[in-house]
């Protein structure tokens, strides 16, 4: 396969999409208190409008790499990107909670999507030898809006509105669409297979009750015994899924797929690293505005320390893979970038900011490095025609992971609280966080090793001895 002129500008279309979404659920994060007071309701009560969005991103993702085949992946691209600029513009304009919540599940739509069918575009229009290139495009400006959102969103809300955190959107939604319009590929596979829709409505059960049992659960906003029913309904739901996905003849999630060691070792070990890249944007501003009282502007140019790192990776990870191959990258780089968030459980506000900013650079650097690496072996071994499937099975567990991260860390968080007597999260709590899911994580590196050493040889140019 050829590789499509430009696949610089696809990949960068496709990122700008991502950073719209990612930024958009990081700024909100950050207005949640003042959207709560406009509303006239507890500040508690405005984490729906965080699930929510979660609750359209389990259910439509599985089903997104199936419509894009049906319809188009340039036009379900732009679709997509035009139904989360509607579902923003709604969001600004919503008068009350409850008409915020449908405007978020709209938006959830749109966002779920945009970011599989993506990196399917990618995929499919992108040769294997320059797969790692394009990804590290890919990645840089998508990692740069969890780190830049809670600034920015405490700047819309200090000074103009929390309104403007949704009517960002439109612009950027607006240019989304002519870019794809003009050069994102419609690519679509002409043998339409028929649609699982018994698949759609039980992984979609499931997932929607995994999100929310485990949210609820990490922040004690229910009964121990209603998060956990909703948790063990999931699982349940989840079995009856697995049985049905072995006899349907093409299951919206292909459990199959698991069958490419490559893909299987890249699903396992990328979900472990993802329980630490979902926590560090949520506990790094928390932590440096309530431990180190810091204001959300000041926090947030130090946390965007990282995204220099991740932009500094692009120019080195086809060179690093070259060098290396994936097996000794994913392994080593992988117990670098732990011990960078293992060291920021040690922060604390003596520390020189210099320090503070080298680890953090180091921090994004080595994950950025980690997440190209996995993102680009997993489709190593899968054939074309199954890129599709593929990509609707891995982004569905990178969603659910990077949710997880938040639900572990909260969870780590509020019992270290607990277990101590507090009212208020204090420094040390924010440590136990940190170590918590750098614990988790480092489980990955033995993974890793499984990974044949000539692994996506194709992808990195490397040729073990």
């Amino acid at each position: 396969m050829t590789s499509a002129p430009g696949f610089r500008t696809v990949a960068l279309i496709i990122a700008s999409a991502m950073f719209m979404e990612q930024l958009d659920g990081t700024i909100l994060a950050t207005a949640l208190p003042a959207m709560a007071e406009s509303f006239g309701v507890s500040p508690l009560h405005m984490s729906v409008a965080l699930t929510s969005y979660m609750l359209s991103l389990a259910v439509f993702i599985p089903a997104s790499g199936a419509i894009a085949d049906r319809y188009g992946s340039r036009n379900v691209f732009r679709a997509a990107i035009a139904i989360f600029t509607i579902g923003s513009i709604l969001c600004g304009i919503s008068g009350s909670l409850p008409l915020l919540v449908l405007s978020r599940l709209l938006q959830g739509i749109g966002g779920a999507m945009m970011v599989p069918v993506g990196r399917l575009v990618l995929l499919r229009s992108v040769a294997k030898s320059e797969l790692v290139s394009a990804m590290s495009w890919l990645l840089v400006p998508a990692l740069i809006g969890p780190v830049i959102g809670p600034p920015l969103g405490g700047f819309i809300v200090t000074w103009v509105s929390w309104r403007w955190i949704f009517y960002i959107n439109v612009p950027i939604g607006l240019v989304g669409m002519w870019l794809a319009s003009r050069y994102i590929p419609d690519i679509r596979i002409p043998d339409k297979m028929r649609f699982d829709k018994l698949g759609f409505v039980l992984s979609g059960v499931s997932l929607s009750c995994l999100v929310f049992g485990l949210e609820m659960a990490s922040r004690g906003v229910t009964s121990v015994l209603g998060s956990t029913g909703l948790i063990v309904a999931g699982i349940v739901v989840g079995a009856v899924y697995v049985w049905h996905a072995q006899r349907a003849a093409h299951p919206i999630l292909d459990l199959s797929l698991m069958r490419f060691p490559t893909f299987r070792l890249s699903v396992i070990a990328g979900s472990l690293t993802r329980i630490t890249a979902g926590s560090v944007p949520f506990l790094l501003p928390l932590m440096m505005q309530l431990g180190f009282g810091m204001s959300a502007a000041h926090s947030g140019v130090i946390t965007f320390v990282s995204a220099l790192g991740a932009m500094l990776m692009k120019a080195t990870a086809a060179p690093v893979l070259r060098r290396w191959g994936f097996r000794a990258t994913l392994v080593w780089n992988g117990v670098f970038s732990m011990c960078c968030v293992a060291l920021c459980a040690a922060f604390r506000p003596d520390w020189p900011l210099w320090i503070i900013y080298a680890v953090l650079l180091m921090s994004g650097f080595f994950q950025s490095l980690q997440f190209t690496g996995y993102n680009t072996v997993a489709y190593a071994d899968i054939p074309s025609e199954r890129f599709s499937s593929a990509t609707s099975f891995y982004t569905t567990f990178q969603q659910l992971m990077l949710s997880l991260g938040i639900c572990v860390a909260a969870a780590a968080l509020h019992a270290s609280v607990t277990w101590h007597g507090r009212e208020h999260a204090l420094l040390p709590d924010f440590s136990v966080a940190f170590l918590v899911v750098t614990f988790v994580s480092v489980l990955a590196a033995p993974v890793c090793l499984l990974l044949p050493k000539n692994a996506g040889a194709e992808m990195s140019g490397h040729r073990a001895r």
